[in-house]
């Protein structure tokens, strides 16, 4: 998910009452619902970000460990700036641990929901897992936590946060439902066409449009794209395909750069084109699930 659900849940639990366990409360969960996507460093780095995102800060072991860091880190400052008020709640170490996993987790469940995938193994496997339930960027989770943390706080009570957190789990759990049984009819349809199932599929969520799903079907030299609705329910698919060119010539000369190499560990539904000029010509890399998000390298090929 986005940055914003991201903090917005954050916030949603610490209004709930979690940020009375401890001091820090509030900040703990702040912090550790964004902390896995401290793997956007890499952009400030020559390592090509699509490999590593949802990577090493996103998977089991760092599950475990930064949670462990973060509280280390909060019981460091508590120590170097002591509380003004004598009233005020002492940082309790078990308080934090226990926030700190609240909000790693729930980011990593999270991020889980969506189509763009996350290394949930990392480092013991590079397999990526996809939840294809819930967009990456979401307005309904938006609405529904905004309105539970600005409504705690106005009115400084923890029902209309926990009331927010009760709606966004019913409406990810509906989400998630949805999901699998749109895809089990879209398989169903095509098996009744083509009498068999398909190489690969996505059933996938789109923006603010919990009704209807984006649907890339792996024919394996191609790929054709669709729709599906609930309502009307049916799935309607492009007549077009898109060749994915992979073994053709430029394809396989430009697996041997190394941005492309990155592009080809995260992508789903990976699809080649040749651009020529009068220079020579550059491949084109790109991901069916987000269209022109792409890697490109310039080859020579005779």
């Amino acid at each position: 998910m986005d940055n914003v659900c991201h903090t917005l849940v954050g916030a949603a639990c610490a209004e709930a009452g979690l940020k009375t366990r401890t001091r820090f409360g509030m900040a703990t969960l702040l912090v550790a619902s964004n902390l896995p996507d401290l793997d956007v460093l890499v952009f400030a780095t020559d390592i090509p970000a699509v490999a590593f995102r949802r990577g090493w800060t996103h998977g089991v072991l760092a599950q475990v460990l930064l949670p462990l860091a973060l509280m280390g880190l909060l019981l460091a400052l508590d120590r170097l700036k002591p509380p003004r008020d004598p009233a005020a709640p002492p940082a309790r170490a078990g308080g934090l641990l226990l926030l700190s996993y609240v909000g790693v987790l729930s980011h990593v469940g999270l991020d889980f929901l969506n189509n763009y995938g996350i290394r949930l193994l990392k480092p013991f496997s590079d397999r990526w897992f996809y939840g294809d339930a819930v967009f990456i960027a979401d307005p309904w989770l938006w609405l529904a936590l905004g309105a539970g943390v600005w409504l705690a706080r106005r009115r400084c009570r923890v029902r209309p946060a926990r009331i927010a957190l009760a709606l966004a789990t019913v409406y990810i759990a509906v989400m998630l439902l949805s999901a699998r049984a749109a895809r089990a009819w879209v398989i169903d349809e095509w098996v009744r066409v083509h009498g068999r199932e398909p190489r690969a599929l996505m059933v996938g969520p789109v923006f603010a449009n919990p009704l209807a799903k984006q649907v890339i079907v792996d024919l394996g030299d191609r790929y054709r794209k669709g729709r599906f609705t609930w309502r009307p329910a049916g799935l309607h698919l492009e007549e077009d395909v898109v060749p994915s060119r992979a073994d053709t010539p430029e394809a396989r000369a430009a697996r041997a750069d190394p941005t492309v190499q990155a592009m080809l560990v995260w992508a789903r539904f990976p699809f080649f084109e040749l651009e020529t000029y009068n220079w020579g010509s550059r491949v084109v890399v790109s991901d069916m699930r987000f269209g022109r998000f792409v890697a490109a390298t310039v080859v020579d090929v005779d």
